[in-house]
Order: structure tokens, then sequence, then C-alpha cells
């Protein structure tokens, strides 16, 4: 969509001079592009606009006067943005225009008064413009009322096809003057009130407070569907959880995804929150995730500029101080020697072996498996007892402990093995 911007930055205080005159210069033939955007700043830094609604007030230069709904474009970063509609637009001359914020625990503020201009075309040189006003809530009002107006030249309609002897209840001269003067009452409400400014912005206030205290009654974006559960559920082991947070687009909210769903830190089921900003065609562009498996390992990932950092496990008090455990050997491959049993630890995503086995099992031989496993094959040495020398092990990415073998001076002579050995296991 093409547009002619008129930026404006608003910086909030009470120093600043009460108007400020700006070079902005529309056209009368700037018809749904001519686009005034709003960047509001306080103490140096963007003002977030949530929990908020603005309005635009504008006084054109016959004495037209327009209060509009702003767009908030990007809450976060404080921008909002108003296009003229082709009513404003044939206003030429100079605008005074106001912006004001009213925030759903009754504050408001004047953000700041300004002034642009729009200038005559020359195809719209014999174009007079009558004076108008114009306030979006009543708007609504005045549509409503002739609804009901359309509602009652229906049920009159209803009634001719019904009754054949119409032209008797037609003349009961007292009914006819009800819906005469019940049909002009309307008209006149809608005239006299809806166009008045004074009436209007009267009931323009008691509206906008009405939608502030309901506002403030419910939350502004679910984070959950009507019962409870989570707003994105994947139970397909092809679709991504981050994908369908990214389609979500603006907001946040909670998700699910089965074990072995496409992009989770691991292989388990999974629960978790976002919060995505600054949607680009109905998709995030930034934001958060934490998600936490089912033995309560939780992780993050953030999306900067469209890229996910990428899965981080948040560490533990049990993963900062953890304990040392026996290993549990596989039953008639070895033995733990008594003065200094084989023990492990985890402590930052590391395993700790230290301690000693007795008995020289076969080359090649699955000593114990562990519930830690790392990402690759580990391979580590030991020194034999016995015979001086050193032995093999690897820990595979299925977390069984392996023997592969040893070389001492005499290897008939070892009697056991020592270890004392750290691996990662990212």
């Amino acid at each position: 969509m093409i547009r002619k911007n008129g930026p404006i930055d608003f910086e909030i205080n009470a120093y600043t001079s009460s108007s400020v005159s700006t070079s902005i210069n529309f056209w009368t033939q700037d018809r749904h592009t001519a686009r005034l955007v709003f960047k509001i700043s306080k103490d140096g830094v963007p003002l977030p606009l949530a929990a908020v609604t603005g309005k635009l007030v504008l006084v054109m230069s016959d004495g037209s006067r327009f209060i509009r709904d702003i767009n908030i474009i990007d809450r976060v970063e404080g921008q909002a943005e108003y296009i003229l509609s082709d009513q404003e637009i044939k206003h030429y001359g100079n605008v005074q225009a106001e912006l004001n914020l009213y925030y759903a625990n009754d504050q408001s503020m004047s953000v700041h008064q300004f002034s642009f201009n729009i200038s005559k075309s020359l195809i719209d040189q014999d174009v007079v413009p009558i004076t108008e006003y114009y306030v979006d809530e009543f708007e609504a009002l005045r549509a409503k009322i002739n609804e009901l107006y359309e509602e009652s030249i229906q049920t009159i309609d209803e009634l001719r096809a019904k009754f054949e002897d119409l032209e008797k209840i037609e003349t009961k001269e007292g009914a006819k003057a009800k819906v005469a003067a019940a049909l002009a009452a309307a008209k006149k409400y809608t005239n006299d009130y809806a166009e008045t400014p004074d009436g209007a912005q009267d009931k323009a206030d008691a509206t906008l407070k009405k939608a502030k205290d309901f506002v403030s009654e419910f939350q502004k974006m679910k984070i959950t569907t009507d019962s409870g559960m989570p707003l994105i559920s994947i139970k397909d082991t092809s679709v991504s959880i981050l994908d369908a947070i990214i389609n979500n687009g603006l907001g946040q909210g909670t998700f699910y995804a089965i074990a072995r769903s496409k992009d989770l830190p691991n292989n388990r089921s999974f629960r978790g929150f976002f919060h995505m900003t600054d949607s680009t065609n109905g998709k995030a562009s930034f934001g958060w995730v934490y998600a936490t498996d089912y033995v309560n390992n939780i992780y993050t990932n953030y999306l900067n500029n469209n890229v996910w950092s990428g899965w981080d496990r948040l560490l533990t008090e049990k993963d900062l101080s953890s304990t040392w455990n026996q290993v549990t050997l596989v039953t008639g491959t070895t033995k733990h020697f008594a003065g200094n049993p084989l023990k492990f630890s985890i402590r930052l995503n590391s395993l700790h072996l230290r301690g000693s086995f007795d008995g020289i099992p076969a080359n090649d031989t699955v000593i114990a498996r562990f519930a830690q496993k790392p990402s690759g094959t580990t391979a580590f040495g030991g020194t034999t007892v016995g015979s001086y020398g050193t032995a093999r092990l690897t820990l595979g990415v299925d977390g069984s402990l392996k023997f592969d073998g040893l070389n001492a001076n005499d290897n008939s002579k070892v009697t056991r093995i020592e270890i004392n050995e750290e691996i990662p296991l990212w």
C-alpha cells in the first residue's frame, strides 16, 4: 500500500511549547495516502502503549472538527498512525491537531498539539467543502438508529404481506401518527446529537469510560483458550512448534507439543509460554519462548529478527550442587574395588566419573549403562593397577560405558582400572 508519510516525534514532558508547527503538507488529492506517523517517547526512551486508546482531534481551517481513533502499530516501541479520510483531506488550509492518550486505569494525557497544512490541488479549485463534525463513537450510534429505522420499515412490510385488509389498518390515523412521530424522533435524535460536537463529546467520554472499565476486568489478549487449554497444541511429530509460534503473530500464549515434535530441545513432550512482537505479514519477527519437559527441565529460545538463537537449558539447584552416586555395573562383567568404588556425578551438564573396578573384562564389553547420554561417542583413558599402563574406555550416545582394552607393561598382572574423568553431555 502506497502512503505519503508525515512523521512526527513527540517527547512527553511539561516543558515543550504548547503547539508544534510541522512542515508536513498534504494535498486534497491525497486520498487514502495521507498518513501521520507518531513516535512517542518519554525520558528519551519509547513510551509503551499497552492498555491505551489514542484519540486525534482535527480542527480544520473552515471550522470543521473531527475526533478520530488512531491505530497503534507498535505498543512496545510507542508507535501509532492515522490515515486522513476522504472527508478530512478535502478541507484545505492549516489544520490544528492534538494527540491524546487514554489509559485503562482512567488516566489520560494530551501528548501534544501540532499543526500541518493541506494544499488545494488544481483539480479541486472549484470545490468548496462543507463544514462537518465527526466523532468515531457516534457514527456507530447513527448506524444503530438507522438500523432500527430499517427494522421498522421491514415490520410494516411484513404486516402488509400478512393482512389482506391493510387499507383498514393504515386508515387508523392514531397508529399512523405514532409511527410517523417515532421515525421523525429517531431521525432528529441522530441529526441533533450525532453531529453536535458538545453532545457528541459528552457521549464519547461516557462510551470511552465504559470501554476502559470493561477492559480493566478482562485480559486484553488471551494466553489460553476459553476452557484453559493451550492456545497452540501440536499433536503431529512432523509439525514445527517454532513455526507455529511465529505464525501465531503478535501477542503471547501457552503451547503444548507431544514428544518428538519438530524443533523441540529433546524428544520429550513439552509445555511452555511464548511472547512475540513486531508482526510482519501476520508473522512475528522478535520474541522468546520458555519450554518445560515432563521431567521439569526448562529451556529458553529467543527469536531475533526472524532468527532463533537455539535452545538453552536453565540450570537448576540440583545441577549446581550435585552428589556422588555409585555406578551400577552390568552383572558378570566386573565388580567395584571396595576401597574406592566407581562413582558418578552430574554437574553443569557434564558426567563426572571417579573410582575403580576390579577384574579385567573382555575387550568391547559394556560394563555400565547411564541415563545421561553425550551428543557424540566419547573416548577416554584409565590407569592400570598391578602393571603400569593405560586402559581405553568409551561412552556411547546410547549411554553405554564400554571397556575397549588395555596396554600395560604386563597385561596379565593388571588387577583393576582407576578412572578420573569429566565427559561433556552437550
